[in-house]
């Protein structure tokens, strides 16, 4: 069956032509320009001897242009490689030779970078978003200048069992991988994402998150998809947020859970109209029910929480718009996928609801393999076709899943679990702790503790004997923290995860 995410923005482009597509920094783009642009940059690419199944990369901030070569590189047959813009020139340059990309488009001070490192990739061309092209590169827009185009691009007859995307986990043990996904596993994110949060053309979304990320590529695909006008942010800041949310009263609002703690800190929240907002979603990490509840309070409309991962080309499970829901869940699996919990120990499903476990997923969003890495594809996909998350999480009796904690996370002291989730979400609940995290340190004696570093709010009078006092009326006792810090800021991914395994790096 003939199916093409590239398709999304042409399809768009005809039913819905020159509303706004795009509002970035002052400016609009329409749906026809966006496809117009796209199909001209994908001759251009083309042109410049790119192939169906080739790998392109993309490196660069949330901008227009990143949306434009997106669907280009999908329209021409080729494959995207969106690289998450932290990364140093080194390491993309790693994700680009281990995926064989012959080309990059780029923000001017990365694609700098990477041409010191072009003897260790395949790229033969480097394409410029912005700023004069540097030697070696070519400006996008110059490129287009030059570049001819008679009627409509012809999309490539790309199945949806076809490659779309590779893109790379965060290599939090050893050199990242690269999740192999369909064009059937993105179109059907979004597809099921847009109907369980019943979004249409009237909706304006206000989004930072990075492109590069599954959670932002599936906001993107969805507004461009469904006709929706996207007020797009290169990066977040909470006073932009608002603004963004009160000038073109928007509908819906995505985000990670600390975008919403430093929304909630802002300190003129109050004075911002947010009365236009009809839900909001949240993912990436799971969020404190009590910071869910203010959000909902404060916000005037529905949080819907949800969970994915870049070997799922998005979401996995979300809460829909007008069914029941679950506070503090990440609601069901999406449609056509199957979800099950596996004791660790034992390797066999649980069938009693409660009972943590590993969370396994199964059905067409799952991604094909890791590139190039059939050993490490086993470890994570089994024969069967069940996902490996790695998360712990336990089913209720209706069905709705709640992630306890990632699995590589969990803290064994003196012999008992202990969930760093757990912990952040009771401390998180003290009126003068504005982001918490909790990682680990050694111990002799005990092989290790959870020690946790927390953000004071803003003109909180709060000392650390008071949040352990509310650890101790709310935790069992083995599970309080042993140690406890005051820190300015916690580590953050380019998307606002919390990066847990950096805390003691950091901090001590």
């Amino acid at each position: 069956m003939q199916a093409s995410v590239g398709a999304l923005i042409s399809q768009a482009a005809l039913r819905f032509g020159d509303k706004t597509a795009v509002v970035f920094e002052g400016r609009t783009w329409s749906f026809a320009e966006l496809d117009d642009l796209s199909n001209l940059t994908a001759q251009a690419l083309v042109d410049r001897g790119v192939r169906a199944g080739d790998v392109v990369s993309l490196y660069s901030p949330n901008c227009p242009e990143w949306i434009i070569a997106y669907y280009a590189i999908l329209k021409a047959g080729a494959v995207v490689n969106p690289l998450n813009l932290m990364l140093t020139a080194a390491e993309a340059a790693f994700a680009m030779a281990d995926c064989g990309s012959v080309a990059v488009f780029g923000a001017a001070e990365k694609i700098a970078g990477l041409q010191a490192c072009a003897a260790k990739t395949s790229l033969r061309d480097y394409i410029q978003f912005d700023g004069l092209a540097v030697h070696g590169a070519v400006s996008l827009y110059g490129l287009l200048e030059h570049t001819s185009l008679e009627g409509r691009f012809p999309l490539a007859g790309t199945c949806a069992e076809d490659v779309s995307t590779i893109g790379y986990t965060s290599g939090t043990t050893g050199h990242p991988k690269g999740a192999v996904l369909t064009h059937e596993s993105i179109l059907m994110n979004v597809a099921m994402t847009a109907t369980l949060h019943v979004r249409n053309p009237s909706d304006v979304v206000v989004s930072a998150l990075p492109f590069s990320h599954v959670y932002g590529n599936v906001v993107m695909n969805a507004a461009m998809g469904y006709g929706m006008t996207l007020v797009l942010h290169k990066t977040f800041d909470a006073q932009a947020i608002l603004d963004s949310i009160q000038r073109h009263r928007a509908t819906i609002f995505e985000g990670v859970p600390t975008m919403y703690m430093y929304l909630l800190e802002h300190p003129h929240l109050q004075a911002f109209d947010l009365s236009s907002l009809t839900r909001c979603t949240v993912g990436g990490q799971t969020m404190p029910e009590a910071r869910m509840e203010q959000v909902e309070k404060r916000f005037g409309c529905r949080l819907l929480e949800l969970w994915g991962m870049t070997e799922l080309g998005g979401l996995g499970t979300t809460h829909s718009l007008y069914g029941p829901r679950r506070l503090g869940s990440i609601g069901i699996p999406l449609p056509h996928q199957q979800a099950r919990i596996i004791d660790p120990a034992t390797g066999e499903p649980v069938s009693a609801p409660g009972i943590v476990g590993e969370l396994q997923m199964r059905g067409p969003i799952v991604m094909k393999e890791y590139h190039g890495h059939p050993e490490a594809t086993r470890e994570v996909k089994d024969a069967q076709g069940w996902l490996h998350s790695g998360d712990l999480a336990r089913f209720d009796e209706d069905g709705f899943i709640y992630v306890v904690d990632r699995l590589k996370d969990m803290i064994i002291t003196a012999g008992f679990n202990i969930y760093p989730a757990e912990l952040e979400r009771v401390i998180a609940e003290h009126p003068g702790v504005a982001m918490v995290a909790v990682g680990s340190v050694p111990d002799a004696s005990k092989g290790e503790l959870a020690k946790a570093y927390i953000v004071k709010r803003q003109g909180a009078d709060v000392d650390l004997a008071q949040v352990e006092q509310h650890c101790r009326t709310r935790l069992a006792a083995y599970k309080v923290p042993r140690r406890f810090a005051f820190v300015d800021d916690l580590p953050k991914t380019a998307s606002g995860k919390v990066m847990r395994r950096k805390l003691r790096e950091l901090f001590e």
